[in-house]
């Protein structure tokens, strides 16, 4: 067992987590580019100076907001790619009601669209998410998508060669309600439900030719 966290510790992880979580507010409500460093440090109520205790630049400050918004997502999809014997629909199922509670309906979906915003502009910050987030992610629903077809469950290869395809509807979602919503309310939950039905019937395992 870990030795219990000294107050000194405990008020050094605190003051970490404000400034990420400042962080995040300002880089969505200003732009990463924009975003400066005081307004930041005004906002966790730390001196400026207090920032680079924790982070070198605004880079890296950025990527541990990627971090922390990422890695419970990340764990989650290794798990079910772990479990090697679940059926492929049930996975999709579980990946895109994961997706609405903890991404659509939490803070993480602002990550994204920070990313979607402003990574033209500084493509460090695609760059960034791409590693962390993106190449991850394909690699483990391509692993999802290769054990189903190797057991049989599904005759087309599509979701290996193309695991774009299990995150599209998820990016367009975020896009829709952050653009479109007020205007054409979307059932984020149905159009997902109906995506996984598409994904399965393309993908359907037809007897296989020996």
């Amino acid at each position: 067992m870990s030795a219990p966290k000294t107050k000194r510790q405990q008020a050094s992880e605190q003051r970490r987590q404000a400034i990420l979580d400042a962080a995040l507010d300002v880089f969505a409500a200003e732009g990463f580019t924009a975003a400066r460093l005081d307004d930041v440090a005004a906002k966790a109520g730390v001196a400026k100076g207090t920032i680079y205790l924790f982070f070198k630049d605004k880079e890296e400050l950025f990527e541990q907001i990627v971090v922390a918004a990422i890695s419970p997502v990340l764990a989650r999809l290794e798990a079910l790619a772990e479990a090697e014997t679940m059926p492929l629909d049930q996975v999709l199922e579980t990946v895109f009601a994961f997706f609405q509670s903890e991404v659509i309906a939490t803070w993480r979906r602002d990550v994204i669209w920070l990313v979607l915003s402003e990574g033209r502009r500084f493509p460090r910050i695609a760059e960034i998410y791409h590693r962390m987030v993106i190449s991850k992610g394909l690699g483990i629903i391509r692993r999802i998508a290769e054990n189903a077809y190797k057991r049989g469950e599904i005759s087309s290869d599509e979701l290996v060669r193309f695991p774009h395809l299990v995150f599209a509807p998820l990016i367009m979602a975020l896009i829709w309600n952050g653009l479109f919503a007020k205007y054409q309310p979307l059932d984020v939950a149905d159009l997902l439900n109906t995506h996984r039905q598409l994904l399965m019937r393309t993908a359907a395992a037809q007897p296989k030719e020996d």
